[in-house]
């Protein structure tokens, strides 16, 4: 019985090309689908199979055996009806979950009105990243979970430094849970332990915190604006 899923990434941009690396580098087996033979090329080395066919065309994704992966990913550039009919075709043909690129809003109501598990907006996400990130200069990362929730990953606030995570009180404070802690280097040898980035994932009410960790907090979008203003 398989135990992992199987991708398909159709269109190798850049935003296609960085989903097959990085689904690859997770250990994850990629079919990589361009009709540009030199994009096709440039990424027969870094995913399981790349290969040149003209995705619009059932008997070519036929030939290829896409109907086999479970998840397939459109990331086409030059156009909303060439992704129209790609996810039309692949839906047909029953792959389990689509997911589809859409540059604007319009074309993306078009695709989730075909039924794709998800619509990505990779311009639009990366503008509200930076955006966050202007407005809030303490803030790391900003990833929104659903409106008006999100994952922020912080600096912790100096003046938590040496104190224990219940003596924060930025849960009852800032109705806002820290879901890791991503550990500072040793104060002493300045290195990590085991040479390695030392995330805790399950942090305790009575975890030491020190200088130069960084919180990883999910909440409601304004009580973490809150807890970073004043940190």
């Amino acid at each position: 019985m398989r135990q992992t899923r199987t991708f398909a990434v159709i269109g190798l941009g850049r935003f296609g090309a960085a989903v097959a690396e990085t689904l690859v580098e997770q250990g994850l087996e990629v079919l990589a689908i361009d009709n540009d033979g030199d994009k096709v090329d440039q990424m027969s080395d870094r995913v399981t199979h790349a290969v040149q066919c003209d995705a619009t065309d059932e008997r070519a994704l036929r030939a290829v055996g896409i109907e086999n992966v479970d998840v397939a990913v459109v990331s086409i550039g030059e156009g909303i009806e060439a992704s129209i009919l790609i996810v039309m075709t692949l839906m047909d043909m029953g792959v389990p979950e689509v997911i589809a690129k859409a540059v604007t809003v319009k074309q993306g109501k078009v695709l989730e009105k075909l039924g794709v598990a998800r619509v990505v907006y990779p311009e639009r996400e990366a503008a509200v990243r930076l955006a966050h990130g202007l407005a809030i200069p303490n803030q790391l990362e900003h990833l929104e979970l659903a409106k008006g929730f999100a994952l922020v990953e912080m600096p912790l606030p100096s003046r938590y430094g040496g104190m224990l995570l219940r003596e924060t009180m930025i849960r009852s404070r800032y109705d806002v849970n820290v879901v890791a802690i991503k550990r500072a280097p040793d104060p002493i040898t300045g290195q990590q332990p085991g040479g390695q980035e030392e995330v805790n994932f399950q942090p305790a009410p009575d975890d030491l915190l020190r200088d130069g960790d960084v919180l990883l907090v999910i909440g409601h979008e304004t009580d973490l604006k809150r807890l970073q203003e004043e940190a």
